[in-house]
């Protein structure tokens, strides 16, 4: 996780990003954010997750750097993926001193950098373009000028991913900037919002790939998906035990049913995220950067 330095609402990203509210209130956003992370980092490490906290820097100016999940993944094989952004300010969030910090607890294979392909203005923002199910070796995507399909056909080949793609559009008929707004896949269930996938043949095929995979589906209306109910991430603490990370607003949008269903799985962990979900247009998923590189 990276600590934010410089937060605000990212001109570069809105206007694609939908998530992200022109209207917020610009008033101590840093500050507030910095609150809202320091207290997210707590109630993490409070049920023995254990967190990598690294400093962002004022310079150069980053204002998403609070969400290094879309430059970076790693993988248990020691693969470290390095990912093509499109707004140029995000780019500077590209950071080799952490993955070298990195090296001091964790396995390194190889660093596969595929930032190239923003010279051809074709771009892959990292578990946000893609949702992986890391057992079954799964990429699913939504198509976006984020997540383009020839970048994502190199990240497959190169990490033994299969591609599952489809198209995804919001209430207003708009393109979905990232995956991880619509969709999680946990061990055992995957929560989505159905309603955005028009084409019946790719919802089909999304629902096969789900029942061949063993997962229990758990849909989210369009609402609740505004309210980041798919910006969820499944994590294991030290214990081995399971939990469900997300938003507060993403929590207090789900319906009883399903809370009751999802907690056969998991624990809830939620958290206060409301200035960084609305300058940000992410929540909490969007905030954690999975390391699952083999320890030294």
């Amino acid at each position: 996780m990276i600590r934010p330095a410089a937060f605000g609402f990212n001109v570069q990203t809105a206007d694609n990003n939908a998530f992200q509210n022109k209207n917020a209130i610009q008033d101590n956003v840093q500050q507030n954010a910095l609150v809202e992370f320091d207290n997210f980092v707590a109630k993490l490490r409070a049920v023995d997750i254990d967190v990598i906290v690294i400093e962002d820097s004022l310079k150069p100016h980053t204002p998403d750097a609070i969400f290094p999940n879309n430059w970076v993944s790693f993988h248990g094989d020691g693969s470290v993926y390095v990912y093509p952004m499109q707004a140029p300010n995000r780019r500077l969030e590209r950071r080799t001193d952490i993955i070298t910090q990195l090296q001091n607890r964790f396995i390194v294979n190889q660093i596969n950098d595929l930032s190239n392909f923003e010279n051809q203005n074709q771009y892959l923002e990292g578990t946000g373009s893609m949702v992986l199910d890391r057992t079954n070796k799964l990429a699913y995507a939504c198509l976006s000028g984020r997540t383009h399909p020839q970048v994502l056909e190199i990240f497959c080949a190169e990490s033994g991913y299969q591609a599952i793609t489809f198209n995804a559009v919001d209430d207003q008929n708009l393109p979905i900037y990232h995956t991880n707004v619509l969709m999680c896949v946990a061990d055992k269930f995957v929560i989505i919002c159905l309603d955005t996938i028009i084409s019946e043949s790719e919802k089909n095929k999304l629902l096969q790939s789900f029942k061949n995979t063993h997962k229990e589906i758990i849909p989210i209306s369009l609402g609740q998906m505004k309210d980041f109910a798919g910006n969820m991430l499944e994590i294991k603490n030290k214990r081995g035990e399971n939990y469900l990370i997300l938003s507060q607003t993403a929590f207090k949008s789900l319906s009883n049913k399903q809370i009751d269903k999802i907690s056969t799985y998991a624990k809830f962990l939620y958290t206060d995220l409301h200035t960084i979900e609305d300058n940000g247009g992410g929540s909490a998923r969007c905030m954690l950067a999975e390391v699952c590189l083999p320890l030294k």
